[in-house]
């Protein structure tokens, strides 16, 4: 698999990753200017020539994924036996420059429940490089040209019917965020209930009045979810100064809300 692809495959599996390229050589070096690798937290593709050279690009690269940073980084090396090195020493006699451009994960938004305010929500968030899983029990709400014109932009929209949605979202990654807006109160229950259960998702959101949610939370409760934990689920959804009641404010609320989440 060549950097291209291996860019692709972490996209696909919404994990962060860095892109090396040699920018610049001088002298004699293992690889030209141009040449690419890409650089996960535990796996690696194509080369940058071996040696003091790539370990000491992969373990860089890694400590900015750890970092969750975004910012490039420049290194420089110098190919020489009288170099400084930690890895193993490289006598090729020339310069190589090397750029480190982080590749952070795209966040995962899951959105239950395709209705008025579900549809508003998915258009605004494919503006924004997030994959959005959008799910109905409902065939016809998820049907492909509800979808016609949003899928143009930097997101990935992701449609799919779920009769059982709880099965859609014990897929889900760990760190995806649930907004939960079906069209049943029952279904609602159900996705929290099972929200809870994993106990590994970066926000869960349920929309609705606080009368619905003092009901949610009394009946959860009475499931065996720790009450910390139930009280993570954020009902009402949106930010608070957001007016207006169309499904359109509200989404747009939504969204603003899920940006404060997603950090710089």
């Amino acid at each position: 698999m060549d950097w291209l692809d291996a860019l692709q495959l972490l996209r696909e599996e919404g994990s962060p990753g860095v892109l090396v390229t040699v920018t610049d050589v001088r002298g004699h070096a293992p690889r030209r200017a141009g040449t690419k690798m890409v650089v996960a937290a535990e796996r690696t593709w194509d080369t940058v020539g071996g040696g003091n050279l790539e370990a000491t690009v992969v373990e860089r690269a890694r400590a900015l994924i750890a970092a969750d940073t975004d910012e490039p980084q420049t290194l420089e090396f110098s190919l020489t036996e009288h170099a400084p090195v930690e890895h193993a020493r490289q006598c090729c006699g020339g310069v190589v420059k090397v750029l480190l451009e982080p590749q952070r994960a795209r966040p995962v938004v899951a959105v239950f429940g395709m209705g008025h305010v579900g549809w508003e929500l998915a258009h605004v968030l494919s503006r924004f490089p997030v994959r959005v899983h959008l799910v109905d029990s409902r065939a016809e709400h998820v049907a492909p040209a509800r979808f016609e014109g949003l899928t143009g932009g930097p997101a990935r929209l992701e449609p799919r019917h779920s009769p059982a949605p709880e099965n859609a979202l014990g897929e889900l990654p760990a760190g995806a965020h649930v907004l939960i807006m079906s069209h049943d109160h029952a279904e609602d229950f159900i996705l929290c209930d099972a929200a809870l259960r994993r106990g590994d998702l970066a926000t869960v959101g349920l929309i609705g009045s606080s009368a619905k949610w003092a009901r949610f939370r009394k009946r959860l409760v009475a499931e065996g979810h720790p009450a910390a934990a139930v009280d993570a689920i954020t009902c009402p959804i949106g930010l608070p100064g957001v007016p207006g009641k169309s499904p359109a404010a509200i989404a747009v609320s939504v969204a603003a809300a899920l940006l404060e989440q997603f950090g710089p």
